[in-house]
């Protein structure tokens, strides 16, 4: 890329003086500091500052926290953790070296609601940022940066942090600029509400403002997201997607829903990514997305017609997918809004709008709570995500999860799942590949039935049956026979399986 070129895409007045080197740049981190990074979903990472880091700590030890939106792609988290950088990592992550780390207690993981840990660091309840890193595809005259492919948290990291380093990333589509929309709550006590009032609402900037002197470092990039990990509906979750289908088609019958439905959150993975996709072949039109992360199916649905506006704060794509639409921004750009993920996720406008929430349970129990984060109650898998922002306060929350893993050995519902992210009172709907529970209005002793008919796989059903039965003859308004409640886990722990209690009689 030319000068004249990349002056377009740095129009900073002097910004020159600025630039340094990857090696420079991270030079600027110090020993115990605590750094924001952006990314969100593998989506807008900052890329060579985090490689240069962990290079210099593997002769130069030191170690950071590091805070960022959610995941980091381009294997960030695995480099960052073989090379001892990090301390202490929130809120969200996907890496399975990060996550060995957490579990044997070699990196302290915060756990956290996504929309909750900028509101966290702006009152100072977290420790405050030294270091802010975050991509941009352009920085305006004044020093305000453009995020690239998500805002996650970068927004409020860049104005609250001492020093700002930036990467400018080439590759990053020039069109991302004007796709954006930056919105920072005012402080407490004095916040007024957030006029965000249907999801194409723009109420901000199309840049992160910040003080220009605060710009520590500016390094020029030249690099990718990575691709989603996203696989292609199977039979079973084409299944769950057809169940939801179904269920929506019902409400729409019975006047509680429109064709246009409500705004659609849809959480990262496979599994959620189908159900959207499956809306394609449905009868449903005009409709609208308020969801954190903008996958596949998003654009599935632009093309298919059925979609009119789509707000996130990050878009994660297939590599296939990926080259389609940054090759064509323009034709699916006045239909796009990118926030920060406190507004993406903000409780109060998920309740305004009546999100329809669709996200992905490890496992649930017979009462509706379920299990998003640890296997066995102990080991982490990958955090919470923004899927408790939105169960709690949804319209409708719904959970999605085959009933069946490792091939059948472990039963998806349990008796009494081994960790609680969401509790029963913010669960509407559960549904797997066998049928859909709806438990709205339905106490826990009517609940439990249903569930095990409906969702669990036909093999654990007998069991499941003869615990709640048994647990009944006990009373209590949510019976459970405590020393059997957590005695599926102990059998996948001793054992390695659950069949033993499949194949009791």
């Amino acid at each position: 890329m030319t000068v004249a070129s990349i002056g377009a895409r740095c129009r900073l007045p002097g910004w020159e003086s600025l630039k340094r080197s990857a090696e420079e740049a991270a030079a600027l981190i110090e020993n115990g500091m605590t750094v924001g990074m952006s990314g969100f979903t593998r989506a807008g990472e900052a890329k060579a500052v985090p490689l240069a880091l962990a290079e210099r700590a593997r002769h130069d030890p030191l170690s950071i926290t590091l805070m960022t939106g959610a995941s980091l792609g381009n294997d960030l988290d695995k480099q960052l953790t073989e090379a001892h950088v990090l301390s202490r990592r929130m809120p969200f992550q996907v890496d399975a070296t990060l996550r060995r780390a957490i579990n044997s207690g070699e990196v302290m993981f915060i756990d956290q609601h996504l929309s909750e840990t900028v509101e966290l660091l702006r009152n100072h309840q977290l420790k405050d940022m030294d270091v802010a890193v975050v991509e941009a595809a352009a920085i305006t005259e004044e020093g305000g940066i453009v995020p690239t492919t998500s805002v996650g948290n970068s927004a409020s990291y860049a104005i609250l942090a001492k020093q700002v380093i930036i990467e400018l990333n080439l590759s990053a589509p020039a069109e991302l600029e004007g796709l954006h929309d930056i919105y920072i709550p005012q402080m407490r006590p004095n916040r007024t509400p957030i006029p965000v009032v249907a999801p194409d609402s723009r109420i901000g900037t199309p840049y992160i403002p910040i003080d220009p002197s605060r710009i520590a470092a500016i390094v020029v990039t030249d690099g990718r997201d990575s691709p989603s990990t996203v696989l292609p509906p199977d039979v079973d979750t084409q299944r769950i997607a057809d169940h939801l289908m179904a269920f929506f088609a019902a409400e729409v019958e019975a006047g509680r829903l429109s064709r246009s439905l409500l705004p659609l959150q849809a959480g990262i993975g496979t599994m959620a990514n189908a159900v959207m996709t499956g809306l394609a072949n449905g009868p449903f039109e005009h409709l609208t997305m308020y969801s954190e992360v903008l996958q596949d199916s998003t654009f599935d649905l632009f093309d298919a017609g059925k979609l009119d506006y789509a707000s996130g704060c990050s878009i994660t794509l297939s590599e296939a997918r990926g080259e389609a639409v940054w090759r064509n921004l323009d034709k699916y750009r006045d239909r796009l809004i990118l926030r920060p993920q406190e507004l993406s996720n903000h409780p109060g406008i998920v309740r305004r709008l009546g999100v329809i929430a669709v996200n992905t349970a490890l496992e649930a129990d017979i009462y509706g709570n379920v299990n998003s984060t640890h296997v066995c109650g102990t080991r982490m898998m990958n955090g919470i995500g923004g899927s408790g922002d939105f169960a709690r306060n949804a319209q409708l929350a719904v959970f999605i999860t085959k009933s069946l893993a490792k091939g059948g050995d472990v039963s998806s519902l349990v008796p009494f799942v081994s960790h609680v992210d969401h509790t029963e009172h913010d669960v509407d709907i559960l549904v797997t590949e066998h049928g859909l529970a709806d438990l709205r209005g339905l106490a826990p002793r009517e609940r439990a039935p249903l569930i095990i008919e409906n969702c669990a796989d036909p093999a654990y059903r007998p069991a499941l049956h003869r615990y709640f039965e048994a647990a009944c003859r006990r009373g209590g308004h949510t019976p459970h026979c405590l020393e059997q409640a957590l005695g599926w886990h102990q059998a996948m722990e001793r054992d390695g399986h659950m069949r033993t209690l499949r194949d009791d009689g």
